[in-house]
């Protein structure tokens, strides 16, 4: 990753020539979101900033009538949490790995990936951990951090748990554990379940997998293998999908496809409709295209990579393929563009002001290519009769200080056995809390 000083900050400074995205945190969200024109420049525009962690005693900011604590913290890159039903609290520790078959890794761009990864401690051997937080007096702080895992585990990150097996998404297939009740560490080494698409290339590595309410049926996210199919599109089979596996019988296929990078996954509690978020393309404007929020159907395609938010072509794709554009499913609602949207978690519990529940909390990465920065921030949106309806609201900030410089990153988000919020920081190495004040807060929205 070396370059000289002089060139990048010539890099640099013909990169930040391009005109900025919209100042509006909320720009991009919404049902109907405005999609300005494809904006293309000879260098990507990017900014990468600074990162410096959490001072001691600081936390992100949530709404009036909410307080945010420390649930864990020391940990290794926590991405993804899981809450087991006796309260603990399971974290995936694991870390990027970027391939030298990746096209994404090469040239300007791939410089400046790098260059963000290294900073947020990102590019570098995965911790490869599963750790186990246990709150025992039920004060909202984990007061003991064991490992639950570590053999058998390839950056692992989604995690299910259906009767006495424990399933873990590593990021070339599920494996799963024997787990018993109240139950610290794993006993014997993962089974191995089913395969999914992993390297050598595995541009979007990070892989998730829930269980259908009915426990019949796993699903697993697979991202594509690239921006928009420069490794090659035969590289990009099985991938861009949502996978769905039969737990009786063993078979595994394509769900829904033409998602480029979906991670978040959960079913909406009215409807018990399977919705996900995903991370849009790069490279065609600091305000497009949206990340998305959706329901998915069985079957859908999604678009990608000939086309973005429904039929809206591409012109960089090639071979263009009308025939899947003309297939292709709008997204049912933006999240911002370049915002990195990862973790998604309905609030089905009663613990939050009735405003909150059935709603959807959606923890976002932040950008690397976007000025100004964007994303940082855990948002929610509100749901009515199993739709997205109402104004979404920034949650939890201070992720990025008034400097703009970098305290931590969301990621994964859960409700925890009482009712509050936790995400997953892997940036800070962070599982921060949030909850209602004051037990009277609960009864009112707050400000």
């Amino acid at each position: 990753m070396k370059m000289a000083w002089p060139m990048l900050a010539a890099i640099l400074a013909i990169a930040g020539c391009s005109s900025p995205g919209a100042q509006d945190p909320l720009a991009g969200f919404g049902p109907a979101p405005d999609l300005p024109s494809p904006r293309h420049s000879l260098l990507p525009m990017v900014k990468v900033p600074e990162v410096v962690g959490w001072p001691a005693g600081a936390a992100p900011r949530a709404p009036e009538g909410f307080k945010v604590v420390r649930f864990a913290e020391g940990l290794d890159h926590p991405r993804w949490l899981y809450v087991l039903p006796n309260g603990d609290v399971l974290a995936a520790e694991s870390a990027s790995e970027p391939s030298k078959a990746d096209k994404n890794n090469q040239g300007i761009k791939g410089f400046f990936q790098r260059l963000l990864m290294s900073r947020v401690g990102s590019a570098r051997p995965s911790p490869d951990a599963i750790i186990l937080l246990r709150d025992a007096d039920g004060d909202g702080v984990a007061e003991t951090k064991t490992t639950f895992a570590h053999e058998g585990l390839r950056q692992p990150f989604g995690m299910t748990l259906v009767g006495d097996k424990l399933y873990v998404a590593n990021s070339d297939g599920v494996v799963s554990f024997t787990y018993a009740p109240g139950q610290t560490a794993a006993a014997a080494p993962p089974a191995k379940v089913f395969d999914l698409p992993g390297g050598p290339i595995n541009h979007h590595w990070t892989k998730n997998v829930v269980a259908s309410p009915d426990g019949t049926r796993l699903y697993a996210t697979v991202g594509s293998n690239s921006n928009i199919g420069e490794n090659g599109i035969e590289n990009e089979t099985g991938r861009a999908a949502i996978w769905a596996y039969d737990i009786a019988s063993g078979q595994a296929r394509v769900y829904a496809s033409g998602i480029r990078n979906p991670n978040g996954l959960d079913f909406e509690p009215t409807t018990g409709a399977l919705w996900t978020v995903s991370n849009e393309r790069d490279e065609i404007g600091p305000d497009l295209p949206p990340d998305y929020l959706t329901s998915v159907r069985d079957g859908g395609f999604y678009g990608w990579p000939y086309s973005y938010w429904g039929r809206h072509v591409d012109k960089r794709v090639k071979p263009q393929r009308p025939d899947l554009v003309a297939k292709a499913i709008a997204p049912d609602y933006a999240v911002g563009p370049h915002t990195a949207a990862l973790g998604l978690t309905f609030y089905a519990a009663g613990t939050f002001p009735p405003r909150y529940r059935g709603g959807a909390f959606i923890g976002q990465h932040g950008s690397w290519n976007r000025v100004p920065l964007n994303g940082y921030r855990v948002v929610f949106v509100p749901f009515s009769g199993g739709r997205p309806q109402g104004t979404p609201e920034v949650f939890l900030t201070g992720f990025v200080n008034a400097e703009e410089k970098i305290q931590g990153r969301p990621v994964g988000v859960v409700v925890d056995k009482a009712g509050a919020l936790l995400v997953a920081d892997d940036v800070g190495g962070v599982v921060w809390r949030v909850a209602p004040a004051t037990p009277s807060a609960s009864a009112a929205s707050p400000s």
